[in-house]
């Protein structure tokens, strides 16, 4: 109950129980007046007189021409812009950058901010989807499920300068430029029950590196329990070499993401973390710096891991693919 609601209330309960006017309006704070229209207004009509009229309030004072100018035009930015701001759009319209903001917040509208995505192409989607998400619902007893990727590229990037460091009222700098020291690679493999993570940097990302890592994955684990491991399709992944050596290891079964899917590779989120805790905004000397700071991380997490839960439906999210293949068609036939 509204603030406003509970002082009408409160000055009918009191004029029930037998107090007069004046007595009320001193205890409650308000005028005399005030106590005698909603007495009056709860006589006459009961608990729908103490609600406010219709029509009441300030009017709009925006055109509803113009408010629908701001909603409808959000989306067809003039070429060879890309998208609306707040005042290029005022400046079009004809009306106050902040009546655009409180527009557009009304309607969910948020032409400020872009998420990337791929559907994917692969012909044995579904199959591929739902054998990657059948091990995350249901594991299967007496093996690990393993989500594994690499991840390249990791620059051991040093700024030129020392940032300033974050305070208060003082936002945390880091300069523009950066000296170039080199790159590592990262294999991972995230246990999927526990969240514990196996790991290992190298230099390269080839085949003879990838099969190094599975010989470690299969040293660091029990050797009775079988290994399901969720991969992308990388074709290091598919080397004829390390088909052989995983033909001669049958504990290892592979389960290969469909193409342009790596969000059901629940590893991409261990990286997303390691990516903005320790690797977007650090400055390192060298190489062998970077893969220290990367190796506590992880080391750091390996003592209290907090594992991944899978809760999407998987019928919502092909129902979500499905309406996006339909908007990405009809875009594609208003455009031709």
């Amino acid at each position: 109950m509204s603030k406003r609601d509970s002082l009408r209330a409160a000055i009918v309960l009191h004029r029930v129980e037998g107090l007069g006017q004046v007595p009320v309006a001193e205890r409650l704070g308000v005028s005399v007046a005030c106590v005698n229209k909603w007495s009056q207004r709860f006589d006459r009509e009961g608990l729908e007189g103490l609600e406010d009229r219709r029509g009441r309030g300030r009017r709009p004072s925006i055109p509803a021409r113009k408010v629908e100018q701001v909603i409808t035009r959000a989306t067809r930015p003039p070429r060879p812009r890309t998208r609306w701001t707040v005042r290029t759009m005022a400046q079009e319209v004809g009306i106050s950058p902040d009546s655009v903001h409180r527009i557009w917040r009304a309607n969910d509208i948020k032409p400020h901010l872009v998420e990337t995505f791929k559907l994917s192409n692969d012909p044995e989607f579904e199959a591929k989807f739902w054998d990657v998400i059948g091990l995350y619902l249901d594991p299967p007893e007496k093996a690990l499920v393993l989500c594994c990727d690499e991840k390249s590229q990791c620059q051991a990037l040093e700024r030129t300068q020392p940032g300033l460091p974050l305070g208060i009222g003082e936002i945390r700098t880091k300069t523009h430029d950066y000296t170039r020291h080199g790159t590592v690679t990262l294999f991972a493999a995230l246990n999927y029950l526990d969240g514990k993570l196996i790991a290992r940097t190298e230099q390269h990302h080839t085949h003879v590196e990838w099969l190094r890592f599975l010989k470690q994955i299969d040293r660091e684990t029990p050797p009775e329990l079988d290994l399901h491991l969720i991969l992308d399709n990388y074709s290091t992944h598919k080397e004829q070499s390390v088909t052989r050596w995983l033909s001669k290891h049958p504990r290892f079964y592979v389960h290969f993401t469909p193409t342009s899917s790596s969000w059901l590779n629940l590893v991409e989120r261990f990286f997303g973390e390691l990516t903005e805790d320790v690797l977007r905004d650090g400055s390192f000397t060298g190489v062998r710096q970077l893969v220290q700071d990367i190796e506590s991380y992880m080391a750091e997490r390996n003592l209290n891991p907090k594992p991944y839960r899978w809760k999407a439906k998987g019928e919502d999210i092909l129902r979500k693919i499905q309406r996006a293949r339909l908007a990405l068609e009809a875009q594609g036939t208003a455009e031709s």
